[in-house]
C-alpha cells in the first residue's frame, strides 16, 4: 500500500468520474510506476511529530491570547506596552493582577514594578491613567487563566517531548515481529543508541536561528534518517523551499516554490528571520547579498533553504558539527586577479592609465 500525492492521481479531465472508474486509474498509474510514494517517517518519529506539532499550535494559541489582552488593555486606555517590551514580564503581570483585584490608582500599579522598570516610574504612572472597569478586569481575568492554562500544557508536552526524544536512537530497520503482525505500532521504538537523538538535537540548535525546541519540531516532521533523501537538494525540494523556473519557448520566468509542509516552512522562516537578524555569521551575509537585489521574501526563502540544506548534512553525518563559513566567506572565493582586471579595464575606458602598486 502506498500513500501518494492526490494531485498526482488527479482523474483525466473529460473522463467518467466515478469509484469504480477511480480505482481503476489508480490500479492502472501504480502498475506502469507512476506514483511516488509520499514520505512517511516511522512510527516513534510520527508520534513525536504529534507532539511536537500540537505543542506549536498551543504556542501560537498563547501568543493570540496575549494579543489580545494587550488590546483589551488598550480599549481601557492603559498603554503599559508602550513602556514595558512585553506584557509577559513579571512587573506587568503584577500590574494587570492589581487592576483585575480593584487597584486604579496609577502610582500605587507602577510602585509594583522591579528591577530595571523602577526608573520608568513616570512612564508608567502616565500609562498606567485610563478607564480601567469591572468589565474590563473580568475580561483580562479569564484571558489570564486561558494564558496559564496553555502555560501548562505546553509545559506538559515538552516534558513528553523530552521522554520522547530519550527513547529515539539513530533509526535502522526493525526487527521482524515473530507473532506476524504488524510493525508499525504507535508505541514501536527504534533501536536506540545513548544519547543519539539528544545529540542531534544539540547539534541542530547550534545552527544560527534554531533552538531545541524548533529542533525537536524539525526532527519531528523530516526524522533522523537521511536515506529517504538521497540529496540535500530532494529534502529541499520534498520542503517545497527550492527554486522554481518556469520556461515555455523563448521566455524563463519564476514560479512559487508551493506549499510544502506548513509546519516545517513556518520553523524555517522563523530561523532564517532570526539568522537575519544576527551579525558576523554566514547566514547573516547570505540574507544582506539577497536582500538588496530580490528583497526580503526571496531572500528569507533562500536563507530558509541553506538551513535545511546544513541540517541534512547533519543528520546525513552523525559525527560532523555546524562550523560557521563567517561572513566574509563570499569574499574569500573572489578570483582577485579577474577583478583588478576588470576594475583596470573600466578605469582605461574612462580614460584613465592605470599603473598598479602592491600595497607594502
Amino acid at each position: 500500500m502506498q500513500l501518494v500525492n492526490a494531485r498526482d492521481v488527479k482523474n483525466v479531465p473529460g473522463r467518467p468520474k466515478t469509484d469504480e472508474l477511480d480505482a481503476v486509474w489508480l490500479a492502472k498509474l501504480t502498475e506502469k510506476g507512476l506514483l511516488r510514494p509520499s514520505f512517511v517517517p516511522p512510527a516513534p518519529i510520527r508520534v513525536l511529530r504529534d507532539y511536537t506539532r500540537m505543542r506549536s499550535d498551543l504556542t501560537r494559541d498563547r501568543t493570540r491570547y496575549w494579543q489580545r489582552l494587550e488590546k483589551l488593555l488598550e480599549d481601557a486606555l492603559i498603554k503599559i506596552s508602550a513602556v514595558a517590551s512585553t506584557l509577559k514580564t513579571l512587573s506587568t503581570r503584577d500590574m494587570i493582577e492589581a487592576l483585575i483585584a480593584g487597584q486604579r490608582d496609577p502610582q500605587q500599579l507602577a510602585g509594583l514594578a522591579r528591577g530595571r522598570m523602577r526608573s520608568k516610574h513616570a512612564a508608567l504612572t502616565q500609562a498606567l491613567t485610563g478607564r480601567f472597569d469591572d468589565h474590563h478586569g473580568e475580561l483580562a481575568r479569564i484571558l489570564l487563566d486561558q494564558i496559564d492554562g496553555l502555560d501548562t500544557q505546553i509545559a506538559t508536552l515538552t516534558t513528553r517531548i523530552e521522554q520522547l526524544i530519550d527513547t529515539l536512537g539513530q533509526p535502522a530497520t526493525p526487527a521482524p515481529n515473530p507473532a506476524g503482525g504488524d510493525n508499525d505500532s504507535p508505541h514501536q521504538q527504534l533501536p536506540s543508541t545513548t544519547g543519539a537523538t539528544h545529540n542531534a538535537v544539540r547539534r541542530l540548535a547550534e545552527i544560527p536561528g534554531l533552538s531545541p525546541e524548533t529542533a525537536q519540531l524539525i526532527i519531528g516532521d523530516i526524522g533522523l534518517d537521511m536515506i529517504r533523501f538521497p540529496t540535500a537538494g530532494h529534502l529541499v525540494s520534498w520542503a517545497k523551499l527550492s527554486p522554481r523556473a518556469i520556461q515555455s519557448g523563448t521566455k524563463t520566468g519564476n514560479g512559487n516554490t508551493g506549499k510544502g509542509n506548513p509546519y516545517l516552512k513556518a520553523v524555517l522562516g522563523q530561523a532564517a528571520a532570526t539568522a537575519a537578524r544576527n551579525h558576523g555569521t554566514f547566514l547573516s551575509e547570505r540574507y544582506r547579498r539577497i536582500v538588496k537585489r530580490r528583497g526580503k521574501g526571496k531572500a528569507l526563502v533562500a536563507v530558509a533553504r541553506s538551513i535545511l540544506v546544513i541540517i541534512w548534512h547533519l543528520l546525513a553525518d552523525p559525527t560532523a558539527r555546524y562550523h560557521d563559513l563567517g561572513p566574509d566567506h563570499y569574499d574569500k572565493r573572489i578570483n582577485t586577479n579577474r577583478k583588478v582586471t576588470r576594475l583596470v579595464r573600466e578605469l582605461e575606458a574612462l580614460g584613465h592609465t592605470v599603473t598598479l602598486q602592491p600595497a607594502a
